[in-house]
């Protein structure tokens, strides 16, 4: 019994020095001694450039008759009157007659272009929630610091702010040493297919291939990193997947007052209660991994022993991060019903009935892998499953080692001296997809702080954005034009 009680002392001690060392031995990878930005001049007027724009509202609708395409043709006339030198230096192209390209030539042809990338449409606003708003929602108004309206934030601040980058650089006679795309889709918030597909499939035709792309995404994080009291600016290095489901039951239909033992109601809702009890596995290698890695030397020790040894305490991590929404979805594969149709009358048994539901794919899950799945869960051959529209799987993810990461990184820490740069999973889709055949860096990363509150106004009401943020963010690009030379 001694015997067997020093073996496990001695296995305890051996654990435990493992650990210590494991902790000890890890080394930041934030980079230090960043200079700071060359500072720069936004003036006044860039603001109000920004406030036109948001003025036009280029509402994009899933179903494209009902989008007022007249608003996106005053969007282009408005940008080419107000950036004049890119309009006339940046050979701009047109797809599908709204998606926009615009080519500034590099001076050294064997350095792979960049491509920076944003969209100008932006979703509704809900009907009856105009009155919710502090300020009208396509006013265009400054109140107390802010910009107030739809697309501040999402995305018409990515696409002003890269356009006003451009044209201060263009002022300034700044000429690139590789060639800077800047491609803007109309349809972003729809499908993407107009715009972003378009210009992709005709670059990819051209034979371009690139060093790195940067699109809508991650920012900066000023709360809710337990843990950390710094801002922590998020590089999303992939983003998840994208398919729906839909689950069909067949019944013979009927009166209601002489139901069978299980209705196609019936069936179709014991399928989604099975799926909804059986969640994906928890990954952290769909990229959470890399999140706590960078994290991990940031956080008190307590916890830095836990991160510092995920092959030991990865049940501990999941547990720990599942117990939020965004962090459950960080970990994986997500199901979420999303729509139910059956029926038409209370006293009369449907005989179809249907269900979506929506799947957001894990890097490392597959649409076949999910279709599989999901019929080895359901188990029933009389409810059927089949993919709405097209679903897409997962980019593989980004490095974070490469020329085209460290630069995104020292050019935030030369803004943002104060934050913690780590990268992470998009958990919603952007345009940047389309890209992939063209470069396997392809990050997202917009350059802004976010309080909870803003986040909830993407889409939502009050989106807003700081003016000081938006000066910081075309700031941001110039300087990331510069460092990608």
């Amino acid at each position: 019994m001694r015997s067997v009680l020093r073996i496990i002392g001695f296995s305890l001690v051996v654990l435990i020095i493992i650990l210590l060392v494991n902790t000890f031995r890890l080394t930041s990878h934030q980079l230090m001694n960043v200079p700071p930005a060359a500072p720069i001049n936004v003036s006044d007027s860039a603001i109000q450039r920004f406030a036109g724009a948001i003025r036009i509202p280029t509402v994009s609708y899933t179903d494209y008759s009902l989008t007022d395409t007249t608003q996106f043709d005053k969007f282009i006339t408005y940008i080419r009157a107000s950036y004049p030198l890119i309009h006339q230096r940046l050979n701009p192209q047109t797809f599908n007659q709204y998606g926009l390209l615009y080519e500034w030539k590099g001076r050294n042809p064997t350095l792979k272009p960049i491509l920076l990338m944003g969209h100008y449409d932006v979703v509704p606003v809900i009907q009856g929630t105009q009155g919710m708003w502090k300020r009208p929602p396509f006013a265009g108004i400054i109140d107390d610091g802010y910009l107030y309206g739809r697309g501040t934030l999402d995305d018409k601040m990515g696409v002003m702010g890269l356009l006003e980058a451009v044209e201060y650089l263009l002022k300034t006679n700044f000429q690139p040493e590789r060639t800077i795309l800047l491609a803007f889709g109309q349809d972003e918030e729809t499908s993407g297919q107009r715009g972003a597909q378009t210009i992709a499939t005709a670059l990819k035709q051209r034979g371009i291939s690139l060093e790195y792309i940067l699109d809508e995404g991650g920012a900066i994080k000023t709360e809710g990193v337990s843990g950390i009291n710094k801002p922590v600016a998020l590089i999303s290095i992939a983003e998840k997947g994208y398919l729906s489901l839909e689950l069909t039951a067949i019944g013979k239909g009927g009166h209601s007052s002489m139901p069978p033992a299980q209705t196609s109601i019936g069936m179709v809702a014991e399928a989604v209660s099975k799926l909804e009890h059986n969640p994906f596995p928890a990954r952290l290698d769909g990229g959470a991994d890399q999140l706590i890695d960078y994290l991990a030397s940031e956080v008190p020790v307590e916890k830095r022993i836990v991160f510092a040894n995920q092959w030991l305490f990865s049940p501990l991590i999941k547990k720990l991060i599942a117990e939020t929404k965004s962090g459950n979805a960080t970990l994986r594969t997500t199901t979420a019903p999303t729509i139910f149709r059956a029926g038409a009358k209370d006293n009369v048994l449907p005989i179809d009935a249907v269900a979506t539901v929506n799947f957001r794919l894990l890097p490392g899950d597959t649409v076949e892998g999910v279709i599989g799945r999901v019929k080895e869960i359901i188990d029933n051959d009389s409810v059927t499953v089949s993919i709405l529209g097209k679903g897409n799987n997962p980019a593989p993810l980004s490095s974070t080692e490469n020329f085209a990461f460290q630069t995104i990184h020292k050019t935030i820490k030369s803004i943002f001296p104060d934050v913690i740069v780590a990268p992470n999973v998009m958990l919603g889709a952007t345009d940047s997809k389309f890209y992939a055949a063209l470069t396997s860096s392809i990050y997202k990363f917009s350059p802004m702080p976010m309080t909870e509150a803003q986040t909830a106004g993407v889409h939502g009401t009050n989106e807003r954005i700081r003016v000081k943020d938006y000066r910081n963010a075309i700031w941001f690009y110039v300087t990331l034009i510069k460092n990608s030379q």
